[in-house]
């Protein structure tokens, strides 16, 4: 950089600062807004080249960073985001010079028209968005083949901590954080897709009940699943990211349920005793793939955790598994909502279509098929209508398995506050639920893997799951900047 202050600045503070050291530095006058994008932007163009989770910069950044400066100068700030530099992921709707691809080259040239709800939010709030993170393309629903963070339009994300799996499929929203390519990401998630990403970057990843934040201009996979989330370094962070996103969208029905969380005050959730006497469940029925090394950081989380005063129930059976619960619904749904949001682009988009993308793939498959493209034609096959047996059949048997007879009874009949899982694993039964969970970071492999620890919880039941991430991330202090 130019600015030797800047710079020094930069090398020996800009790393791992929490949003309320960002507030704290703006209101003392030591650096501003424009400054943070100006030296983010500077980690990107030295970080990213390895990387590859950034998939394009907002043009405007730096001028909406020196309006917010102004605006601090003469009324204050609106509140812990403003001036804040964040990333999006590459499937919201920015009514601005950026484009919304989901990754995917048939949508490179595509600009939406306005702004997604949660964008809305995010600017509203002050949030600086810098650019726009690269993703597994359609959200990891083009192909069973394709890897972890791989998109047509942005080449493969790659694990800032090594040769590991980045996760899916807000791999590029994680890895620029954890990278601190930005102070903040917002991914989506349709089963695991931020929480994956989350431990396998050393970060921590909030998944929130499916109707605390709109969907609305969100390039959809499952209505029933698919949710927003925050991406932080700490616990704190995510929080006060996920704040200022939530809120009733009459254009997102079942926002109508978020209404008594809008002016929640969640800063009181973070507690540092927030474990004493919290009962927590393990269901070994959900990892029983964990790698021996997994599972002994996971028997040391859980005795950092009874350190806590929290109490550990072992050996809980939750009554149904991942494998029965199947991805019929996500299959149905991927086709009908893809083909509404589509729809409704601007009149000069071509692709109108879940047709439209599987020719344009199949034109250009030198550059479209290198992983096939055999989940979209599984769901293109179907009638998109919704109305097929198979659907309806699978949508209130998963429902059921999931949350009343899984996640809800079991915590019930045992008395237990909430679920722990190493890693991500047991996400698709929480997803299928619509339930929340957080993953906090814990430790490492031998290899220096990223391990981190998930809290499940029942719907809305976000504030509690807070307190036990909270108390867990500074009793164990797990994460290393890469």
């Amino acid at each position: 950089m130019h600015q030797k202050k800047l710079e020094d600045y930069r090398a020996k503070h800009l790393d791992e600062m929490t949003i309320a050291q960002m507030q704290e530095e703006m209101q003392a006058g030591n650096i501003t807004s424009e400054d943070l994008v100006l030296m983010y932007k500077e980690n990107i163009s030295l970080r990213d080249k390895n990387i590859h989770a950034i998939i394009e910069i907002n043009p405007d950044a730096l001028q909406i960073a020196q309006a917010l400066d102004f605006e601090r100068q003469r009324k204050g700030a609106r509140g812990p985001m403003h001036g804040i530099p964040i990333v999006v992921k590459d499937n919201m709707d920015t009514g601005d010079k950026m484009h919304t691809s989901a990754g995917s080259l048939a949508l490179e040239n595509h600009y939406a028209q306005k702004d997604a709800f949660l964008i809305e939010k995010l600017r509203k709030a002050g949030a600086v968005i810098i650019g726009k993170t690269n993703m597994t393309e359609w959200a990891n629903f083009m192909s069973d083949k394709m890897t972890n963070g791989y998109s047509s339009r942005g080449g493969q994300v790659n694990n800032p901590y090594g040769a590991f799996d980045v996760g899916g499929s807000s791999s590029g929203s994680a890895a620029a954080v954890a990278a601190n390519l930005a102070a903040i990401g917002v991914g989506t998630e349709t089963s695991g897709s931020i929480i994956n990403p989350a431990a396998q970057n050393s970060i921590v990843g909030l998944k929130p009940t499916v109707g605390m934040i709109s969907r609305r201009g969100i390039i959809p996979l499952s209505h029933t699943q698919d949710t927003a989330g925050t991406l932080g370094r700490t616990v704190e962070d995510a929080v006060n990211a996920f704040s200022v996103l939530i809120g009733y969208d009459p254009e997102d029905p079942i926002t109508r349920m978020s209404a008594d969380f809008e002016t929640y005050e969640w800063n009181v959730h973070l507690k540092k005793d927030g474990l004493k006497g919290v009962k927590l469940a393990v269901t070994p029925e959900l990892f029983k793939e964990i790698t021996d090394e997994q599972l002994e950081l996971f028997e040391q989380a859980k005795k950092k955790l009874k350190e806590c005063g929290a109490e550990i129930i072992e050996d809980v059976d939750l009554g149904s598994n991942q494998e029965d619960l199947g991805f019929a619904v996500l299959l149905h749904e991927f086709k009908a909502d893809l083909n509404a949001y589509l729809a409704k682009t601007d009149p000069m988009n071509p692709i109108r279509t879940m047709d439209d993308v599987i020719a344009f793939n199949s034109e250009h498959s030198d550059k479209m098929l290198k992983f096939g493209q055999n989940l979209l034609e599984q769901a293109n096959n179907l009638t998109g209508m919704l109305t097929e047996k198979e659907y309806v059949e699978a949508l209130e048997r998963n429902r059921f398995l999931a949350a009343e007879q899984g996640i809800d009874a079991t915590l019930k009949e045992i008395g237990a506050d909430a679920i722990i899982l190493p890693q991500d694993f047991g996400c698709n039964v929480g997803a299928a639920a619509g339930f929340p969970s957080i993953t906090v970071p814990y430790g490492f492999t031998g290899t220096s893997e990223p391990f981190g620890l998930t809290f499940y919880g029942i719907a809305f039941s976000e504030p509690r799951l807070i307190e036990y991430a909270f108390a867990f991330e500074q009793a164990s202090k797990g994460r290393r900047k890469p």
